[in-house]
């Protein structure tokens, strides 16, 4: 038997819409479908899992004020991005291996991207599917395209070539994951990809599948420079968001290189352990920042208030991860079409009640200092 008929992996199979009343509560329902190592690796984060905690305790550092005599009705969730007008201000996280969740996997949730509407993919270039499957999903909706860098450079020619001829109009560069982060509970499990990572597979000794992520991101470029923003965005021709800034520092940096946009996040708390909520350092980002390029704000989101106050805060959209990958562990591409809209109808029922007509309105919000 060779390494590749080793793994035998049961990821769900069902196809329903969800009812979706809180997307913590359905972490708790994915783990019941889920297999033990996939949830883990999917639900987990580095170490201790200080920071995945501080990313939900950092929502409470911010309230949101009441707004009453506000003439507001049906609030309007529409904005726009690089030339995207979008409906509403969240797009789809960048995360690897959606096979995990479900057996349809990326191309799954692509056709419940689709399916929502007015929003965008980020493809991961851990994706467990081809370019060809997501857009079988995806069906011409907009895609970002997310890197990890090989360390050829002719490599990354190749995989840009082929991003940006599938459709991708931006390009991410994650560039807070030069090597794993301490996943202990995947340690623990002994897990590894129970399929192929048919993007990257062109410089891995192997295809992504039995492989660790310790494995993969050791033969991932480990040393991210500005000249690498630069790079990409001199050969793709494509604007570039530089992903995992946590810092005012790192976001003059990226900017300084060439970046286009700066995407405000610490992976889900999957890196570095004993940093702070990703929220509580997206203030102070944005300040820097001062309007010169697009801010995305991801790790942490899981409602409508969570979207307003990241918007209140100096972010133009966020982007939501795993709460997608939850539903579509629970019902395929209707589950994460639920999710999708479980998020729209919550941030419009926050916009109402304090009293913000439409985004630009949001972003104006003042937010109240719950720490004073």
């Amino acid at each position: 038997m060779t390494d590749e008929q080793t793994i035998k992996y049961d990821a769900p199979t069902i196809e329903q819409e969800i009812d979706v009343i809180s997307t913590y509560r359905l972490e708790d329902r994915a783990r019941e479908v889920v297999p033990h190592g996939g949830f883990d690796y999917m639900s987990g984060a580095s170490g201790d899992e200080f920071t995945l905690k501080q990313n939900n305790e950092a929502w409470t550092h911010k309230g949101i004020l009441p707004r009453v005599l506000a003439d507001v009705e049906n609030p309007d969730t529409s904005t726009s991005i690089l030339e995207h007008d979008i409906k509403v201000p969240f797009i789809m996280a960048p995360i690897a291996a959606h096979g995990l969740a479900h057996e349809t996997k990326e191309a799954g949730t692509a056709k419940g991207i689709a399916e929502f509407g007015g929003t965008i993919m980020s493809i991961s270039a851990y994706s467990g599917a081809t370019f060809e499957e997501i857009e079988d999903g995806l069906k011409g909706s907009p895609r970002w395209f997310q890197i990890y860098m090989s360390k050829d450079d002719e490599m990354n020619k190749n995989i840009l070539d082929e991003a940006k001829s599938d459709g991708a109009t931006a390009i991410i560069l994650t560039a807070d994951s030069t090597l794993s982060g301490n996943r202990e509970k995947d340690m623990l499990n002994k897990f590894v990809y129970p399929f192929g990572m048919p993007i990257v597979s062109r410089y891995l000794t192997g295809s992504g599948k039995n492989m660790s992520l310790n494995n993969i991101y050791a033969q991932s470029k480990q040393k991210i420079t500005p000249r690498d923003v630069k790079f990409i965005s001199d050969y793709s021709g494509l604007p570039v968001f530089v992903k995992g800034i946590q810092t005012p520092e790192d976001a003059s940096l990226a900017i300084g290189a060439g970046a286009a946009g700066i995407w405000v996040s610490n992976h889900g708390g999957r890196q570095l352990d004993g940093a702070p909520g990703s929220f509580d350092t997206l203030e102070s980002i944005s300040k820097v920042v001062a309007g010169r390029v697009p801010i995305v704000f991801d790790s942490g989101i899981r409602r409508g208030e969570h979207i307003f106050k990241a918007l209140a805060s100096g972010a133009d959209i966020v982007a939501v991860g795993r709460p997608v990958l939850y539903g579509l562990a629970l019902g395929g591409w209707k589950g994460v079409k639920s999710v999708l809209e479980y998020f729209e109808t919550d941030l419009k029922r926050v916009m109402q009640l304090a009293g913000t007509q439409t985004i630009e309105d949001v972003k104006n919000a003042r937010l109240f200092d719950m720490k004073k």
